[in-house]
């Protein structure tokens, strides 16, 4: 495993791993300049890069093209993250780095995917690349093809807490989606795309995160493949801000760790189950790329 330093012209810091090409830290002010720690390393996922197929596929199995293909089962009868050997669990290569002077501010990490991996058909090549910018914004741009037709989902798992420590029961949330998808009782979505109005899950005016556990989708509102703003997370102590855009249809709200919280940009679970859903399909010849920029800010 290796470590990776981006830093920016004023010291502001991401620390990358090959290990999952994983977001290890990012160090940020907060509204008085005291740089601190914003991300949580809460378990084996935490700030890596999950595929091929980021969330759960029902039953561990899915159709294509006529034919059904059987992937290892790691969440009761279901398949989390890819599989128990998914991306994350990979040693990534470093393909690329740009610098500006001695610092560096980019790198790219590629994994080859052989035919079969974790029960998914198609050798599959994925790059992601990390860019961090003088304004604090990392920016996650992903690609994949592939010789067979496959599904892909990519999302980081990378956990925040803008107060660096502590709860993030105060932290404040808005969420621009005025849908979300319904899970049966093994967090499977039902197929339905819902309101939000009159849930809990009803986040397009800031709130408090507040103490119930999340592990919920949104679909993004006016969707089309283009990067826009989606959410933004805000600190009433430290008084940090997190600006979230991304050109994914979804955005996987989870808290189930202590003193974190995710927003995971990325395709619906279960897509494969769902034509109603955005399709997750890639073909030879096609190439999947998203890009998601996570940009940190602070009020004085």
């Amino acid at each position: 495993m290796k470590t990776v330093l981006l830093q920016n012209v004023h010291g502001e810091s991401v620390t990358l791993s090959t290990l999952g090409a994983a977001i290890a830290s990012i160090a940020v002010p907060d509204a008085r300049g005291a740089r601190g720690e914003v991300t949580v390393s809460a378990g084996s996922s935490a700030g890596k890069t999950i595929g091929r197929y980021a969330n759960r596929i029902a039953r561990g199995t899915f159709d294509l093209d006529g034919r059904t293909y059987v992937l290892p089962a790691n969440e009761g009868r279901n398949t989390l993250h890819g599989g128990p050997e998914g991306f994350s669990k990979h040693e990534w290569q470093i393909a690329d780095t740009q610098g500006a002077g001695e610092r560096l501010i980019a790198v790219e990490f590629s994994l080859h995917s052989p035919d079969g991996d974790q029960g998914f058909p198609g050798a599959m090549d994925a790059r992601v690349r990390y860019t961090w910018s003088d304004d604090c914004a990392l920016r996650i741009d992903y690609a994949a093809s592939t010789d067979k037709p496959t599904v892909v989902n990519f999302t980081n798992h990378v956990y925040f807490n803008l107060h660096s420590q502590g709860e993030i029961a105060e932290h404040e949330l808005q969420i621009a989606a005025s849908a979300y998808t319904p899970l049966d009782g093994e967090l499977i979505p039902t197929g339905e795309i819902a309101s939000v109005a009159g849930t809990p899950f009803d986040f397009r005016s800031t709130r408090p995160v507040g103490s119930r556990k999340y592990d919920v989708n949104f679909a993004i509102d006016g969707w089309d493949n283009t990067l826009r703003p989606v959410a933004q997370l805000f600190d009433p102590r430290s008084r940090r801000r997190l600006f979230v855009e991304t050109s994914q249809p979804g955005l996987q709200l989870y808290t189930g760790k202590p003193g974190a919280v995710a927003l995971e940009t990325q395709h619906f679970a279960d897509a494969p189950h769902h034509p109603n859903f955005p399709s997750t399909v890639l073909r030879p010849g096609e190439r999947f790329t998203s890009s998601t920029i996570y940009r940190f800010a602070h009020d004085r």
